[in-house]
């Protein structure tokens, strides 16, 4: 039977005003994503207040409603205030929410998925590499939920890939050797700098990617690769991507 009063981990993914003095959370937690209401949180005395900003990592404590749980108690773990208040560094905390909404699966515990959310929202507010974050994350997100890239082995013919392999096909799952490049003609051109660095980050943890210098081209072909995986896996792209492309490029 369920305890009518519980803890969890929880990052603040979404928020939104709900009546006249609440508001809704979209939390991740290690056992899925669910929504769950503060009450009186928007109240100038609410004790709540400052432990549910956006992208909060915080210990929780809840009370099973008859519709939301309610969040009676919330203590920070984890403010990250320079990914909240840098621009770029919060479009990409936006970009990293979406994404685990959209594949996260609702009260499906995937504490796995959970860790990796928290490290990288950590590694985005201390990193000199967001946007290589970004494509960390992604890959690691893919491993997780079972879509991993295959970037050692052709995914035609399961040969041994060279340093001479140049094509990345997102239907067929990863990279596909010289003599199957044709397999797909619709896989994506790649160059040997962006297939080296897939693979580093593909088997580094996501705080890798700080001590990386990698071109604006490597940067730029890599995450096309990603961004294609992930518009085959989710039939659309992500809204917060442009955001995060205009941001980006202004820099």
């Amino acid at each position: 039977m369920r305890e009518r009063v519980y803890r969890s981990e929880a990052v603040i993914l979404r928020r939104t005003d709900f009546a006249e003095a609440d508001r809704l959370l979209l939390i991740a937690t290690p056992t899925g994503k669910r929504w769950v209401i503060a009450k009186g949180a928007r109240k100038m005395k609410s004790r709540l207040a400052g432990h549910i900003e956006l992208f909060t990592h915080a210990q929780m404590m809840f009370a099973v409603g008859r519709n939301l749980d309610i969040v009676t108690q919330s203590q920070i773990v984890h403010a990250f205030p320079v990914l909240r208040t840098d621009l770029t560094r919060l479009g990409c905390g936006y970009y990293v929410a979406e994404l685990y909404d959209r594949l996260a699966a609702e009260s499906e515990e995937n504490p796995l998925l959970f860790q990796l959310l928290v490290e990288t929202l950590q590694a985005l507010d201390g990193s000199a590499n967001p946007e290589l974050t970004l494509r960390s994350f992604e890959l690691h997100l893919l491993h997780i939920l079972g879509y991993r890239p295959q970037l050692h082995y052709c995914v035609v013919c399961n040969e041994l890939l060279t340093p001479a392999a140049d094509r990345y096909s997102p239907t067929l799952g990863g990279v596909l050797c010289p003599r199957d490049r044709t397999a797909d003609p619709a896989a994506l051109s790649m160059n040997e700098p962006t297939f080296r660095l897939l693979r580093y980050l593909q088997a580094q943890p996501v705080t890798a990617a700080e001590t990386l210098r990698i071109s604006p081209a490597t940067r730029q072909e890599a995450a096309t690769l990603l961004r294609a995986s992930l518009r085959l896996l989710l039939e659309r792209d992500l809204k917060s991507a442009g955001f995060l492309d205009h941001l980006l490029s202004s820099q």
